[in-house]
């Protein structure tokens, strides 16, 4: 089943945010501690992939260029509107900032290599280890998430399914249409693009900086464009 490891992800994500609401009275010394070895751990990732790139011209391109368009299309705003719309319709505004926890899980699960690499995976060969590792990763994190930033962290389970689903049933199909060193060229890049914003998310969450990572989102539909101007031009 191609899309096995993409609905295992979501469940974590699901089941996760709903330990972590049983959780909610964790002191706050406790949320607080525990949040900012999360923010430390995630910029350490995020540093990791950060180094994976071979082409940092294209990646520094990517992010120019992908902030641009994140501005131009406003997609912090937009999905903190969408936060706010399900505070709204969920009613829960003393059980944390849903918009908050939202748009934060949902970054933090969306992007990175393993989400992508794990999709790919489950699309091209049917192997669903990498995004099994990602859904025990997620799970833990979705926990102490939503102890912290509230209820809203469940609802990231839906564009996390929606966006690894998608490059899944697509990866079926990539093989026909893009050559090997292509495809390989853009998951290092992309690796390594992810693993900027993956920082920016880290410092956020550690208080340091307020970094509109989802306007830099983007960057990743351009390093598949400049990925491959250069493959086929240079």
């Amino acid at each position: 089943m191609v899309l096995l490891g993409t609905v295992v992800n979501g469940i974590c994500i699901t089941f996760g945010s709903l330990l972590g609401k049983l959780f909610h009275r964790i002191p706050e010394q406790v949320k607080s501690t525990v949040m900012s070895g999360i923010g430390l751990a995630v910029t350490l990732l995020g540093i990791q992939m950060g180094l994976k790139g071979e082409q940092f011209l294209i990646v520094i391109c990517s992010l120019v260029l992908g902030g641009v368009l994140g501005e131009i299309w406003r997609l912090d705003e937009k999905l903190n509107r969408l936060g706010d719309w399900l505070e709204k319709k969920v009613g829960a505004h003393q059980q944390g900032n849903i918009a908050k926890g939202f748009v934060t899980a949902t970054l933090l699960f969306v992007i990175g290599a393993m989400a992508i690499v794990g999709a790919l995976d489950s699309g091209l060969r049917g192997d669903h280890r990498v995004l099994y590792t990602k859904s025990i990763i997620d799970g833990f994190t979705s926990i102490i998430l939503t102890t912290t930033l509230g209820v809203g962290v469940i609802f990231s389970a839906i564009p996390v399914m929606l966006y690894e689903g998608a490059i899944a049933l697509l990866a079926t199909q990539i093989e026909r249409w893009v050559p090997k060193g292509l495809l390989e060229s853009f998951i290092s890049e992309s690796t390594a693009t992810g693993g900027i914003l993956i920082i920016a998310i880290g410092l956020n969450i550690l208080g340091i900086t307020s970094i509109r990572v989802a306007n830099l989102l983007p960057s990743i539909l351009v390093t598949a464009l400049l990925v491959s101007l250069a493959y086929f031009f240079l």
